[in-house]
Formats: structure tokens, sequence, C-alpha cells
């Protein structure tokens, strides 16, 4: 018997990783529509699993020698259009370049072709003092390749 293991999405040709969503029933409030505070939920899983698309694990951060894990310094959302119970959804994030420990970060949850919600993230690199950390090498060379500018 072979073990499933979730999907992590993946990063297409247009620099964008693509993770696909399933609304559930405890997402959404007494009409069916989904919570508010959820599309944190599904941007938080776009953002790990982006990562973890690259080879980053928050779980091997925080226990390397040199431990580093990522705190969310400001995001600003706008709620276009609802979600609803049963809705598959695909939760876009794209890297925009960065100074310092910071990962500037766009994001998208879209049913179809229809964009529900957008999000603009800074997520800053710290140790475990919450120090603002650079980006160790192997993450730069990781996260290269899929930065995108704001006008792509």
């Amino acid at each position: 018997m072979s073990q499933a293991q979730p999907t992590c999405g993946a990063w297409d040709a247009d620099k964008i990783h693509r993770l696909p969503v399933r609304v559930y029933y405890e997402d959404t409030d007494f009409s069916g529509i989904v919570y508010h505070a959820r599309y944190l939920h599904f941007f938080e899983r776009g953002r790990t699993e982006s990562l973890r698309a690259l080879g980053i694990h928050h779980s091997e951060l925080i226990a390397s020698d040199d431990p580093i894990a990522f705190a969310v310094r400001s995001m600003q959302i706008d709620w276009i259009a609802p979600a609803k119970v049963d809705d598959a959804l695909i939760v876009e994030t794209l890297y925009r370049p960065n100074r310092g420990p910071r990962l500037i970060m766009g994001q998208a949850i879209r049913r179809g072709e229809q964009t529900l919600c957008t999000a603009e993230l800074e997520a800053v690199i710290i140790d475990p003092a919450g120090r603002p950390k650079r980006p160790p090498k192997f993450m730069i060379e990781a996260w290269t390749p899929v930065l995108t500018l704001p006008s792509d």
C-alpha cells in the first residue's frame, strides 16, 4: 500500500505557485460563506507550500544550527467575492524582490478564473529571540529563480 502525500502545489512557468484547496464546512459561517479570517489560513498554506516546493521546510529552519523562522510583518487584504462551502479554490503565491531579512509576496485566491481575494504581504526572517536576520544563501538561491517584478 502506498502512502498518500498531500500536494504542495507547484511553481508554474509564469513564476506563480498554485496550491489547490477545498472549502470545508468548518471554513464557513452559518450562511455557508467562507468566514473572512479563514482566508488567512488559505494564504498561509499557500506561502508554506510555496516554500516547501522550493525545498525550504519550516521544521528544518527552526531545527538548524542557526535557527530561523518567518513572521508576518504586514498584510494588505482585499476581499472581492465570497467563496462558499465545497468550492475548489487555487491559492496563488508569487515572490517579489526583497532586501535584507524581508520576503515580499503577492497572493490571490481564485475560483476558476474569478479572483475572490488578494493580499500583499511582507514577512520577516527572525531568529529565536525575534530579531530580524538575513536569509541564508541557500534560501536566496532557492527563491531567486521565481522572483517577479510588480509589473510582471
